[in-house]
């Protein structure tokens, strides 16, 4: 069972949350996402448990839970859809005429 975990320091490590879940089971991934440009993490990450019964103990007692600092958010992943928004080519928004001339671009 996958397991969404977010709310987390900038100092939380894989390690940190492998030994944070391995109490309620066995953990066969950790994954803590990262920005693709700064290689910063970005506050959330994933585990994957491979008992079902083992993954929802930990959701139950670590939701709420403080690991170095923050209070984690933990739960059961979603499943990712290919919609992200984006707005291109395809993507079924609507297009909008002209090429956004000066002062169009907010950064």
């Amino acid at each position: 069972m996958k397991i969404f975990v977010g709310n987390l320091s900038r100092d939380v490590t894989e390690d940190d949350l492998r030994h944070a879940f391995e109490p309620f089971g066995e953990v066969t991934s950790v994954n803590v996402i990262k920005d693709r440009f700064s290689g910063e993490p970005r506050g959330f990450g994933f585990i994957e448990m491979s008992a079902k019964a083992a993954a929802e103990s930990a959701i139950a007692e670590l939701n709420g839970k403080d690991l170095k600092g923050r209070r984690l958010t933990v739960n059961e992943a979603r499943p990712r859809t290919d919609d992200r928004g984006g707005g291109g080519p395809g993507s079924g928004a609507p297009r909008r005429p002209g090429g956004g001339g000066p002062g169009r671009r907010r950064f």
